[in-house]
């Protein structure tokens, strides 16, 4: 689901790329959703279920069902997505695999019917009722409003990507072959009814994609029947397959997932390279050469010891450091999420109100949307880069793109996405601490040298609408 990459543009650098494909909207019935916060946006998805009551009981740890029963609810769900809207999306320039995949499971394995090139909605249609092939629609919060804006809150309110997939399937037909998945999902039943086993993990909290055969996993844990309304989470790992029963209508559902490559283990891959490049600074063991041909043995074993003490040294250090380095995770959370969502205006987003001066009061406008990190400066080539403070946001990512990959022009020409945001020297870190820790902060008050550098400062801020005068 992450999609890995990242090149830092420039000071300031603007880049606004138009959406090539119109959005699809029908006409919405009142919200269940309540999109005060990221967390009134959650406790409103998991609905009658308490936060608390599902961390502590659910999260990672065991599916919850949640069959609601309510009109308004289905309607609401029926309103993200239909399958009258891909007639109007594939007209637009959908594509075989990028956009659509169709499949079938036969024989406990996935049979992939794909066509060559762009997704021509009558023959979508004829594999569907003739095949009965299951239509999936990759990223629909690309082209509807309130699964973006539902996905963007949840982005916020996780801190990790968030994206969605939508699985049509006929009457007395089959999608996927028993298989778990590398994200926690969160299943929206929208159209119709799906009957859904799940199953025992064979993997806990699995960090890959893999299929199961019947055989080995056993009887199921669970089985039941989604319709309009309701709702299923499962932890990555758990087994499952779903199926529409034969007689009725098809089956419409949204997958909506998060917490890909997003544990323990990931963090500590990405912060430990930082934690040693410190160390070495100042430890001189660290930088003592490794014995000679230690490289060309086939068994590394009499090197455990030593590495062994390193890591506790490191894990000392750790304890007792108030910094820790986390640019890569960061960076590819902020570089590929959903920019705000801004309500019907397709305007990029722009500074808004006075300019910030020296006797100005200023506020962050979009926290959620911004990190700030500490790397050797991007601009100079030199073998001595001093460390630079850059400010990374998602204000001006498309959504277009959304989960997409870096297949389109808001690539740089390496073929690597681009990153928005600023740098600024180390010295700037403490000020904009102050920005970001504090409802709102007096320019005059930041903690830098002089006027001209926190002018400078708010200026840069305000261009790149991360801050706002009150």
């Amino acid at each position: 689901m992450s999609k890995k990459g990242g090149k830092q543009t420039k000071t300031g650098r603007k880049v606004h790329v138009p959406c090539k494909r119109a959005k699809v909207e029908a006409s919405c019935p009142s919200s269940p959703m309540n999109y005060d916060s990221p967390d009134s946006v959650f406790e409103s998805l998991i609905f009658p279920i308490e936060q608390e009551k599902f961390f502590k009981e659910y999260w990672e740890q065991k599916p919850l069902l949640i069959q609601r029963d309510d009109p308004s609810v289905a309607a609401y769900y029926q309103s993200l997505f239909q399958l009258m809207d891909l007639k109007e999306l594939s007209s637009q320039g959908l594509y075989y695999g990028s956009d659509v995949n169709i499949c079938r499971c036969v024989n406990g394995k996935k049979k992939v019917l794909n066509k060559d090139g762009k997704v021509n909605y009558m023959q979508l249609k004829r594999d569907f009722d003739q095949k009965k092939a299951t239509i999936q629609f990759h990223q629909p919060q690309r082209f509807k409003d309130e699964l973006w804006r539902i996905q963007e809150k949840l982005e916020c309110y996780f801190g990790s990507l968030v994206g969605s997939n939508v699985y049509i399937t006929p009457p007395g037909s089959q999608g996927l072959p028993p298989h778990y998945d590398d994200v926690e999902v969160f299943i929206l039943q929208l159209e119709g009814e799906k009957h859904w086993r799940l199953y025992k993990p064979t993997v806990h909290l699995a960090r890959e994609y893999n299929v199961e055969s019947e055989d080995r996993i056993g009887n199921p844990t669970h089985e039941f029947i989604l319709k309009p309304g309701d709702l299923l989470y499962f932890p990555r790992g758990t087994i499952h397959q779903a199926d529409t029963p034969p007689g009725g209508s098809y089956s419409t559902h949204v997958t909506i997932s998060t917490y890909q490559n997003n544990s323990w283990g990931d963090f500590l891959l990405d912060a430990i390279p930082g934690l040693v490049f410190d160390t070495a600074k100042e430890d001189v063991a660290l930088r003592t050469s490794i014995p000679r041909q230690l490289l060309m043995q086939v068994d590394i074993a009499d090197s455990t010891r030593t590495l062994s003490s390193f890591l506790r040294s490191l894990a000392d250090r750790l304890e007792n450091t108030k910094e820790l380095r986390s640019s890569n995770m960061k960076k590819d959370f902020i570089m590929n999420r959903l920019p705000p969502f801004l309500g019907n205006s397709s305007d990029p987003l722009a500074p808004g109100g006075k300019l910030p001066k020296l006797d100005s009061k200023i506020r962050l406008r979009f926290k959620d949307h911004a990190i700030i990190t500490v790397e050797p400066d991007q601009e100079n080539s030199d073998e001595l880069r001093k460390e630079m403070v850059y400010v990374y946001h998602s204000l001006k990512n498309r959504r277009e793109r959304h989960m997409m990959g870096n297949e389109d022009d808001d690539t740089s020409e390496e073929g690597i996405s681009e990153t928005h945001g600023l740098r600024f020297p180390l010295s700037h870190m403490d000020a904009l601490k102050q920005i970001w820790r504090s409802a709102t902060v007096a320019v005059k008050e930041l903690s830098l040298k002089s006027d001209a550098e926190k002018e400078n400062l708010v200026l840069s801020l305000w261009a790149e609408c991360l801050i706002e005068v009150i």
